[in-house]
């Protein structure tokens, strides 16, 4: 079932993603008119998640932000799919980098980077930096897709670019690995996602909010020494991104506990403050709110 699935969506993907870019956000607005607008899709989620971090603003400015999101969440969905041809100087062309020598920089020092991502603007085109003929090996970290034929395309998108995909369950494993062989990488990660109560270890307020956070990108700095970088991603318009790298710190272990976690945190945070309809509201990002803390908990102070 999943090879016939993949088979019969596959020549659609394709298709589309061979579209001239004009054409092809033709089909983006007719794909959020009928996500947005007769699918609702999330929408209750989406409009639960503006109110609340943005108790001040009224109901119309919700309702504008909301379907800026849509649009621009459709748009970053399709653009996933125009990884599939889209040709490298073109790709170089859209999603283009301030500082690349930041990452010279840090080479230099013969580390490892971990590339803290967030659920904003795009992510799905950050793989052009293999296109500076980087002396780094590129690493994705990422949630395998249950159907494997959609995950091998995954993989052979960003295989395009010499990139490796990890999965989350063997990133820590993985990299450690690499860093022992003195493989030197740059490993990309989305560090926002809400974790498991199980999991929920430290605390802080998020756009106001305390929730739990993930502190593994932290914890897994500190033990082997990596640089971590912010990617601080813009969108310019419609299709274009610009990304600045934003170190955090150069030598992880010299930093004190949840310092890098609160630093990115407030990256982040500032992103979507400034143009709230580039992150992700679907997601149930503060569901988790209202649990009460457990008395072993850390609570990372916020400014």
């Amino acid at each position: 079932m999943q090879r016939l699935v993949f088979w019969l969506a596959y020549p659609l993907l394709w298709l589309i993603s061979i579209l001239p870019f004009p054409l092809f956000y033709q089909v983006s607005n007719m794909v959020y008119f009928l996500v947005y607008h007769i699918i609702g899709y999330r929408r209750k989620t989406v409009t639960a998640n503006l109110q609340l971090v943005f108790p001040e603003k009224s109901s119309e400015e919700i309702k504008g932000i909301r379907k800026k999101f849509y649009r621009h969440m459709v748009d970053m969905f399709l653009e996933m799919i125009k990884s599939i041809s889209i040709p490298d100087e073109v790709l170089k062309k859209r999603f283009t980098f301030t500082n690349i020598e930041e990452i010279h920089k840090i080479r230099g020092m013969d580390k490892s980077i971990l590339l803290a991502c967030g659920h904003y603007a795009s992510y799905e085109w950050m793989n052009a930096l293999q296109l500076y003929g980087l002396d780094y090996k590129g690493f994705g970290i990422y949630k395998k897709v249950k159907n494997k034929y959609f995950d091998q395309l995954a993989k052979d998108i960003r295989g395009r670019y010499d990139g490796i995909l990890i999965q989350t369950t063997r990133a820590t494993r993985t990299i450690t690995e690499n860093e022992k062989k003195g493989i030197r990488g740059v490993y990309a990660m989305i560090a926002d996602q809400s974790p498991k109560m199980s999991r929920a270890k430290a605390w802080t307020e998020f756009m106001g909010i305390t929730v739990p956070v993930f502190t593994g990108t932290e914890k897994l700095a500190k033990d082997l020494d990596m640089a971590v970088v912010y990617l601080h991603v813009e969108k310019v318009k419609r299709g274009f991104y610009e990304a600045t790298f934003k170190t955090l710190t150069y030598a992880a272990r010299e930093e004190t506990e949840f310092e890098i976690t609160r630093r990115y945190f407030e990256e982040l945070e500032s992103q979507i403050k400034k143009t709230p309809e580039y992150y992700l509201w679907t997601h149930k990002r503060w569901k988790h709110r209202n649990v009460p803390i457990s008395p072993s908990a850390h609570i990372i102070p916020r400014d």
